[in-house]
């Protein structure tokens, strides 16, 4: 009887201490345990769009990030230097839908710096899952050696060829959201990032959003419809200091790009010079009804509604600080656009009572039917408190929403 237990109990301890699925061991020293294996499973290709779960943890066991954490798997394009080396490496080894412990030594990681939580000279491990891959459009250079250009040059020292041109076109102007589509190359004709390859193009605030000197002074160029090459020098692009283990210092980029769209301005519903009082709720949030429709669905609670909107920052009091302050009493509204949806040109849809969304805009739109449009004048209480948001928002902020309810579902 005693054999038969110790027999029973060292199958248990076999068994519990048994290798995983499969084991492996690179000649870069990564080490991938693959937990869940699917022979028959699609394997992503260089270039291709992937989407991972993930938990990364210290050898000590602290969790440093997760995308499980946040509900929505990181997605990236496998094998352009976007992510740690070990990454790019053990991710190429998986099929979709396996999951996987990725062992990633210092080197394969974020080397002798410390990033975030992270020490230096750490070891990583990352439990993965391979959730989704997108085989992505490969770009095809606008210029290759056969082919007869003329390059023109600006007084910065930007280079740029016009491969097409639109007369017709709406001009790229500063503060204006644009769409590009874009490739990036290395001099020895490696692309380390391709909007083509990701399957959707770039939106971003023109001479705003904090982009390469030469990128900016390209795109102010262009018109819609029209394809350019620039060559941008060191000095208008990341100069010495290189980006990521992706540029090194003093790298000359080539970047061809396409100009998809210009969108304008977003529209004020009031009219700073028209005097128009506000209804308010108990909780302290205003509002303006600048469209009203009584026959529109009803924004409930667990809906996903839709909306276009764009939120504006207060204007400042002769002293310079946001109204209302000490020296200004009264709340104005400024026309500096801190985020639009219009400006996006792509609506922003999200579950009513569920998403995680400022108190003032929940509220507001109870209120609100399909078809109507809503000025809303949200305190700071019920916006981002004395903590204010990033550096675009202010602590202790009253903000002003446009806000237009597209779809209730």
């Amino acid at each position: 009887m005693k054999k038969i237990l110790l027999l029973l109990f060292l199958i248990g301890t076999f068994r519990l201490f048994a290798a995983p699925v499969d084991t492996l061991t690179m000649a870069s020293g990564l080490k991938l345990i693959r937990t869940v294996s699917v022979p028959n499973g699609i394997q992503p290709q260089n270039g291709d769009l992937v989407k991972v779960h993930y938990t990364g943890t210290l050898t000590t066991g602290k969790v440093f990030d997760s995308s499980r954490e946040r509900g929505q798997p990181y997605e990236f394009p496998l094998g352009k230097g976007q992510v740690i080396p070990g990454w790019d490496e053990g991710i190429a080894l998986l099929r979709k839908g396996e999951k996987a412990t990725l062992v990633i030594p210092a080197h394969l990681g974020y080397g002798d710096r410390p990033t975030g939580s992270i020490p230096p000279n750490s070891v990583l491990i990352f439990d993965v899952e391979l959730v989704d891959i997108t085989a992505t459009e490969h770009p095809t250079p606008y210029v290759d050696s056969t082919m007869k250009v003329t390059k023109k040059k600006t007084l910065s020292g930007l280079e740029y060829i016009q491969i097409k041109t639109n007369k017709k076109g709406i001009k790229a102007d500063s503060g204006l959201m644009v769409e590009v589509h874009y490739t990036g190359y290395l001099t020895n004709g490696k692309i380390f990032d391709s909007s083509i390859e990701r399957g959707k193009p770039f939106p971003f605030k023109l001479a705003l959003d904090p982009l390469i000197p030469g990128w900016v002074e390209g795109v102010r160029m262009m018109r819609v419809g029209e394809k350019y090459r620039f060559i941008i020098p060191p000095q208008l692009a990341y100069g010495d200091k290189g980006a990521g283990n992706v540029i090194a210092p003093n790298s000359t980029l080539i970047f061809d790009v396409e100009l998809i769209a210009v969108h304008s301005k977003p529209v004020p519903f009031v009219d700073s010079k028209k005097k128009t009082t506000p209804l308010k709720t108990a909780s302290g949030l205003q509002y303006i009804i600048v469209k009203k429709n009584p026959k529109g669905i009803k924004a409930d609670s667990g809906k996903t509604v839709e909306v276009h909107y764009t939120g504006y920052l207060p204007a400042k009091c002769p002293q310079g600080c946001y109204t209302p302050c000490v020296h200004q009493a009264t709340y104005q509204t400024s026309t500096d656009i801190f985020d639009s949806s219009v400006e996006r040109g792509e609506t922003f849809k999200f579950k009513l009572g569920v998403d995680g969304l400022i108190k003032g805009w929940v509220e507001g739109m109870y209120l609100m039917r399909t078809g109507e449009k809503f000025r809303l004048i949200i305190p700071s209480e019920l916006a981002y408190g004395d903590r204010g948001a990033g550096s675009t928002i202010p602590p202790n902020a009253t903000l002003t929403f446009d806000i237009e309810l597209i779809s209730v579902k």
